[in-house]
């Protein structure tokens, strides 16, 4: 594909029949079209793999929709999600299908302002927005959606989504004690209970079994993928890295997994050739903080737009979502969700407290990507990674490690500050 003819592909008779306003999301797609052109496809020197990725990209709202429409005619649960403590692999094990639905665009603000405040998280408006505007496929396609407590714009804004598709809410502890767990423990087994009422079948051992072994697939994959970035020069760049994870929460959990080995064996070539998208004289950038949901890229494409690389994601779309795996050797229901419940419980989102965890993890991957400096990304009202930013930019004082901290929301009126900052920013790990 080239810069001027990639296109996210139309289906409108499909849109019409989901009771979307096509005319409008359809604006929407050519401009993802257009805008995806420019900063993907015309980087010089992308593996050649990437090209599956970009194909998903063109069908993101046809092909895959049709495959969830195709599994709910079979019966099986599609669910949607907002954030990595759903226990996906329930949903896979009664053969459905989990998709992502965080809003990561400026266009669907606006329907959200129209009952939501707008002094709260960008993220839950946007989000709120594509289903209140009727311009998300995903949205009008699932059975439900999961919405969890992680913070209060989250959880009132559940309360009236549900207004207007069916929304079960999880209850995520705020703590991470024995008590906690205990209830934590039965919010996953009543997340189970829907999902067994909506696919009208209950889930075996067996099935459960095989859906952990696939969610772990994805998350060795991601995790391979992640260190291959730690090479110098980079083999791949932090756009295409983050589009990947993007594209985790939409695609199919194996053909994803293959195709992300496929990627990360071309990758491990390149580490050998000593091939990267950049010279290895690039700054070296690891990005934390708040979750990057598609199409937000305007953080990466500024940093690499001025010569460096972005390295590594702290956040909800990298190394949250995978870094952590579920114990296979449970047989027994009770068993794995035992075990399932331990995993997520390993998640370090900053809804907890205490929450030391998360920034000694920080410090271990800003180490493991060979980065020189950090960038701590916090979008607009979002007053748990904003508060916790403290602690973050204290570790790295303390390492003496060169620090960037940027605020913003999904418009784009402030990109020109925003490139001064960080050209800045790279100057200083350049010296």
């Amino acid at each position: 594909m080239s810069t001027e003819n990639f296109t996210v592909r139309p289906y409108p008779e499909m849109w019409a029949a989901l009771e979307m306003d096509v005319p409008r999301f359809d604006k929407a797609r050519q401009m993802l079209g257009e805008v995806y052109g420019k900063l993907f496809l015309s980087q010089a020197n992308r593996p050649q793999r990437m090209t599956y990725f970009d194909e998903m990209i063109a069908e993101i709202f046809g092909r895959r929709v049709e495959e969830l429409l195709a599994a709910k005619k079979e019966g099986r649960p599609v669910v949607g999600t907002f954030c990595v403590y759903i226990p996906g692999e329930i949903v896979v094990a009664a053969g459905g299908i989990c998709v992502g639905l965080c809003g990561g665009s400026q266009g669907s603000v606006p329907d959200a302002e129209k009952i939501l405040p707008r002094n709260i998280c960008p993220m839950v408006k946007s989000a709120y927005g594509f289903k209140a505007g009727r311009i998300c496929p995903y949205f009008q396609a699932v059975d439900f959606v999961y919405g969890e407590t992680t913070c209060d714009a989250k959880k009132k804004t559940w309360e009236l989504l549900d207004r207007l598709v069916p929304t079960h809410v999880m209850e995520i502890p705020q703590m991470k004690r024995a008590r906690d767990r205990t209830m934590w423990l039965e919010e996953v087994r009543d997340f189970k209970t829907k999902v067994e009422d909506v696919c009208q079948a209950t889930i075996s051992a067996d099935q459960l079994a095989g859906a952990i072994r696939v969610i772990n697939d994805k998350r060795r994959a991601l995790q391979r993928l992640t260190a291959l970035r730690a090479a110098n020069p980079a083999p791949i760049s932090g756009k295409d890295a983050l589009l990947i994870e993007q594209i985790a929460f939409y695609d199919e959990p194996v053909r994803f997994v293959r195709e992300v080995n496929l990627l990360c064996d071309e990758l491990d070539q390149r580490v050998k050739n000593l091939e990267g998208v950049t010279p290895d004289s690039a700054p070296r950038v690891m990005v934390s903080g708040v979750p990057m949901a598609l199409p937000n890229w305007k953080v990466h494409n500024l940093v690499e737009s001025a010569g460096a690389v972005v390295v590594g994601e702290e956040s909800c779309i990298d190394s949250r979502y995978f870094k952590d795996l579920i114990d296979e050797k449970e047989t027994t229901m009770d068993g794995q969700l035992e075990a399932l419940t331990d995993r997520y419980m390993q998640i370090d989102c900053s809804c907890f407290t205490p929450n030391d965890e998360r920034i000694e993890q920080v410090l271990k991957e800003y180490r493991a990507s060979g980065a020189r400096g950090m960038l701590h990304y916090s979008l607009q009202f979002c007053h748990t990674y904003n508060t916790e930013e403290i602690k973050i930019l204290e570790a790295c004082e303390k390492e003496k490690i060169p620090y960037l901290s940027i605020e913003s929301d999904y418009s784009p009126e402030d990109v020109g500050q925003l490139q001064t900052r960080i050209e800045a920013f790279l100057e200083q790990i350049r010296g």
